[in-house]
């Protein structure tokens, strides 16, 4: 039998709750046939490794055979739930057995499947709540009729949805049908209405935080980290101070030498303006978000060896390898407007480079169906899935979260 981390592909997606941050994360699990999983190593992991503050999991197997060892397994706890899918139960009737058992000894389960092929009434009776998809053709008609909130019959409140592709059936959810949470961000529906009323704007939150952060008179380190929450904010900085008004002698290419060649006047000078046009939509703030994950991610996966000013510079590239999102052109365009270090560039645009490993696997976390890819990507660059996993398992331990009504 392998090693729990050794055997397992690990990838993850946020929960996020209708104040728009995280209240969860969905924690997926591949097993290969090819090798047995230590599903009891891999629970006390997870119960050694988790913090009280960090984001309850909701434990995602992908395989029948994993779901059914787990069921057997596992143990009640409050910071974790387990789903079972819907379909799997109408192919293998046997499974019921296993999630009555589980059920019996108080575990919290999450029913995943379409919204019209809900389970059975006894069989819901074992469900803490669910995890729905929506029917196309329900969407579709939502999307070319729309309705009063209150006429979205085809939805059940107080359950978590996801894939929700539209920015409108998001808010119909969550504001209506009181959604515990959203897995899965309909970014470009989000951003596509966003950039059609006005060009994206740095968050307003974060504008007013680094202000603050200035007149307190913080350290250096605060004003960096609360910039490296924000990628267009981070952007617009370096731009500010790359710009021939500013007259640097020297290329800018980090975010400290730029906090460092304004100085607190210009800089306070400057986050006033940009306060003034800042972007206060709370839908904007779970893409903001995600971003961020993946930059903390490609900078952890990196080997710890790395100086505090490289990792920085791994940071900035995951940071901004999704600016093509944000401000709607080629990210080669976003880029090149900034004298980044060309290992950004290699990574982001060309897969290469010393950073192209960390970036490429923070990206292939982010997906359900990747467990190849990060195989493949493991054994190309030489790393081991322990490492990998556990190196998810800390980054998403460190993030704070809502208490999730699931």
């Amino acid at each position: 039998m392998q090693y729990a981390l050794n055997a397992l592909v690990m990838g993850y997606r946020p929960l996020w709750s209708a104040e728009r941050r995280i209240s969860g994360v969905q924690l997926f699990l591949h097993d290969s046939p090819e090798e047995s999983v230590d599903v009891a190593h891999l629970l006390r992991i997870l119960q050694e490794t988790w913090a009280p503050s960090a984001p309850r999991l909701l434990l995602s197997p992908q395989s029948p055979a994993l779901l059914k060892t787990l069921l057997g397994l596992i143990q009640p706890c409050p910071f974790w739930a387990l789903e079972v899918r819907g379909e799997w139960l109408q192919w293998d009737p046997g499974l019921l057995a296993h999630v009555q058992y589980a059920a019996d000894k108080g575990v919290r389960l999450i029913w995943r499947g379409p919204y019209d092929r809900l389970p059975t009434t006894q069989e819901a009776n074992l469900f803490a709540s669910g995890l729905l998809s929506l029917n196309p053709q329900d969407v579709i008609e939502f999307l070319r009729n729309p309705q009063p909130l209150e006429q979205c019959a085809f939805l059940v409140e107080h359950q978590m949805y996801e894939d929700l592709h539209s920015q409108s059936l998001l808010r119909c959810c969550l504001e209506r049908y009181h959604a515990s949470a959203i897995a899965g961000w309909p970014d470009e529906d989000v951003l596509h209405h966003l950039r059609g009323a006005k060009a994206l704007q740095p968050s307003h939150e974060h504008v007013l935080r680094l202000m603050k952060a200035v007149d307190a008179d913080q350290p250096l380190d605060n004003f960096e980290d609360i910039l490296s929450e924000d990628a267009l904010l981070a952007y617009r900085l370096m731009l500010f101070a790359n710009s021939a008004a500013m007259g640097a002698r020297h290329p800018i290419d980090s975010l400290r030498r730029a906090l460092v060649m304004l100085g607190y006047g210009p800089l306070q000078k400057w986050l006033g303006n940009v306060l003034a046009h800042a972007c206060e939509e709370p839908d904007l703030q779970p893409v903001r978000q995600a971003m961020v994950h993946r930059a903390q991610l490609t900078s952890l996966l990196l080997d710890a060896g790395v100086s505090q000013e490289l990792r920085s510079e791994v940071y900035l590239c995951g940071l901004f390898s999704r600016l093509d999102d944000i401000l709607g052109e080629p990210l080669a365009d976003s880029l090149a407007r900034l004298p980044l270090s060309e290992r950004i560039a290699d990574a982001a645009l060309r897969q290469e480079g010393p950073y192209a490993a960390s970036l490429q696997l923070a990206i292939a976390l982010e997906s359900e169906g990747s467990a190849s890819a990060v195989r493949d990507l493991c054994a190309q660059y030489e790393l081991s899935l322990e490492h990998v996993n556990r190196t998810l398992l800390r980054l998403i331990c460190s993030w704070h979260s809502q208490e999730p009504r699931w």
